[in-house]
């Protein structure tokens, strides 16, 4: 089997020794976290999509939200200080984070940008985000994620 290439997002958890599990699996175009929590077996409650909006300030925001919720974009913009939020196109994806839509990752993006964890997140001892390129996951802690990204655990989805 080939060697996994590692990515920006594995080589930045490497050097501040954070230790993770890659979950690599077959997928030429981008499938949605359902599907890829079915491909690898992650518990879809512990798998979280990185979404990325931008404020009315033109701030962008990044949201790991569980793969099977939505942001409450209302909510999102309360949490993050903002008259009004709304989600990046995905065709911006790549040019603001320098990942891939089914790729991005909230880690080693282009600029470090606020981000915000969904607070379920803390139920888990471990929980899987994209590894920075399509069919890879990464299984980490979220408290580690957190302190990585100086990310802040909020409550932001659609109840």
């Amino acid at each position: 089997m080939a060697k996994e290439v590692k990515t920006n997002a594995m080589r930045i958890l490497d050097k501040n020794k954070i230790p993770y599990e890659l979950i690599s699996y077959e997928c030429d175009e981008f499938i949605d976290g359902l599907h890829t929590a079915e491909k690898t077996g992650a518990p879809v409650e512990q798998s979280f999509k990185t979404l990325v909006a931008q404020g009315k300030s033109k701030a962008y925001y990044v949201f790991v939200v569980p793969i099977a919720e939505e942001v409450d974009l209302k909510l999102a913009a309360k949490t993050v200080g903002e008259k009004s939020i709304e989600m990046i196109h995905v065709k911006d994806i790549n040019a603001i984070t320098g990942y891939v839509r089914g790729g991005c990752t909230p880690i080693g993006m282009k600029k470090l940008f606020p981000t915000y964890i969904q607070e379920s997140a803390k139920d888990y001892d471990q929980i899987y985000v994209s590894g920075g390129r399509i069919g890879y996951t990464l299984k980490l802690n979220p408290q580690d994620l957190a302190k990585l990204v100086r990310g802040k655990f909020a409550d932001f989805i659609v109840k």
